[in-house]
């Protein structure tokens, strides 16, 4: 139905379009995001960027990490917009010309931050400061006239170690078609949705960040975040007459501090070639700017080796964003749908790690930015997971667990932050669950916790030089 939407609008459209898991019989939030307690930061803001461009962080950011249309199209064109008088060396037919910025392409980002729950963690202190929370390195810049690269290597408190965080390679070109333009591009990335240029798919929806040491949900679909920096992928995409956007990806197993080739000691390994793919189509009326769009992902995962049964997980999403420019600012608008179905046949053993052979899941998020300025951004987002019931795949368990076995969990996150300056945040976010790892009241048959004790206050200061 998608695809009909997408070709009855492109019809009617002008061009005016604005230009580390672990395998086990408790595959829910150790399968899917690690430790228990940890949730990713999104971050794209890049000073690099801005040195490169010599154009303020406001011209590509609606508030980084959110992009502006102009944003979208330099990251399209392979990051590769440049405001510097590059050095040149001379080519022949042995030694080819040579275009390089003069300037090293680095940046540092650092998150502060202090998480307090309503209720504490049993057994734990409540109120807990992370200095740094996340310390991440950039290199980003133009390669050449037509390839660019957006590398990050972090340090996160909560793994205590520094790692390979996101990457995208870009080759971006542009051809007449129909006396219409055709940009077109290859990306070579590690998380499935980094790629992507909207502020709805996984890797960089709200909330942009949040606190890493407070319960999350048990259940999360493999595309938000299941095989990030785990994989390899390879894609090709393009954009016709700045109005419709298309790209198909393959992901291939790479993860970090494994064994290479995988061994017996190898978890969460895709086999074979993991296919994702996208459209969006994309307009402007007047003040107003619409994206409609589509995505899905289909996996097949060994939870432990190399070889053997698989499960296989088949995503298949919708998304909308929509920008308004009003007198006094800027509102956007963002919602996005997941259904993933799932057939856990490595888990369905003598011993099985679920009670189901097939489980579905369903998540949504619908959310509302109000920019007055830059220098103030209010945002309330509301989230929600629902699926199958099933009591070994999300078992009992003391604060992440579920006493009926249900992954339904629902909140909504409120959020302000003040931008003093581009390059420095001071946030203010609030998390509260009315309902958590299957219900509202006593999910954790452990010690009684209820939905409500999860309920988060997260304070930060986030730092780009």
């Amino acid at each position: 139905m998608i695809v009909a939407v997408l070709f009855a609008l492109s019809l009617s459209a002008t061009a005016d379009a604005v230009p580390s898991a672990k395998p086990g019989p408790t595959p829910s939030s150790e399968r899917r995001t690690g430790a228990a307690f940890t949730k990713m930061t999104k971050k794209l803001f890049v000073p690099s960027f801005s040195r490169q461009t010599k154009l303020p962080c406001g011209v590509c950011h609606n508030g980084f990490p959110q992009l502006t249309a102009f944003g979208r199209l330099f990251k399209l064109n392979g990051y590769t917009m440049t405001g510097l008088a590059t050095i040149n060396g001379q080519g022949d037919s042995i030694r080819l010309n040579l275009e390089l910025s003069p300037i090293a392409p680095l940046s540092v980002m650092a998150i502060i931050s202090h998480t307090r729950t309503a209720t504490s963690i049993p057994g734990t202190i409540n109120g807990t400061s992370e200095f740094p929370q996340q310390l991440s390195f950039f290199a980003a810049t133009q390669i050449s006239p037509k390839m660019g690269a957006f590398t990050q290597f972090t340090y996160a408190a909560q793994d205590k170690a520094l790692g390979i965080d996101n990457v995208d390679v870009r080759y971006a070109s542009h051809v007449m078609v129909h006396d219409k333009d055709l940009l077109y591009g290859v990306t070579l990335h590690n998380n499935p949705t980094v790629q992507d240029v909207w502020n709805t798919l996984p890797a960089w929806s709200y909330p942009f960040n949040s606190a890493g040491t407070a319960p999350h949900p048990v259940a999360s679909t493999l595309i938000d975040g299941g095989l990030a920096q785990t994989v390899l992928g390879v894609g090709t995409y393009a954009l016709y007459n700045n109005l419709l956007y298309g790209e198909v990806s393959g992901y291939t197993s790479a993860p970090q501090g494994a064994a290479a080739p995988a061994d017996s000691t190898s978890t969460n390994t895709p086999r074979g070639l993991s296919p994702y793919w996208r459209l969006a189509l994309q307009r402007s009326f007047g003040d107003t700017y619409v994206m409609v769009g589509s995505f899905g992902l289909d996996a097949h995962v060994y939870p432990g080796g190399f070889s053997g049964l698989t499960n296989h997980y088949s995503d298949l999403g919708f998304d909308a964003q929509v920008e308004r420019r009003t007198s006094k600012g800027m509102l956007i608008g963002r919602a996005s749908y997941v259904k993933e179905n799932q057939s856990l046949t490595a888990f369905h053993t003598a011993t099985p790690a679920e009670s189901n052979l097939s489980n579905s899941l369903n998540a949504y998020k619908a959310n509302l930015t109000y920019l007055p300025s830059l220098a103030h951004i209010f945002t309330v987002g509301l989230f929600g997971t629902t699926g199958s019931s099933d009591a070994l795949l999300y078992p009992s368990e003391s604060v992440t667990g579920s006493a009926n076995g249900s992954p339904t969990s629902r909140g909504a996150t409120l959020e302000y932050s003040y931008n003093p300056w581009l390059n420095t945040r001071f946030g203010a976010q609030y998390t509260l669950y009315s309902r958590f790892n299957g219900a509202s009241s006593s999910y954790d048959e452990v010690s009684g916790r209820n939905a409500r004790a999860n309920n988060t206050l997260y304070l930060f200061l986030w730092l780009a030089y």
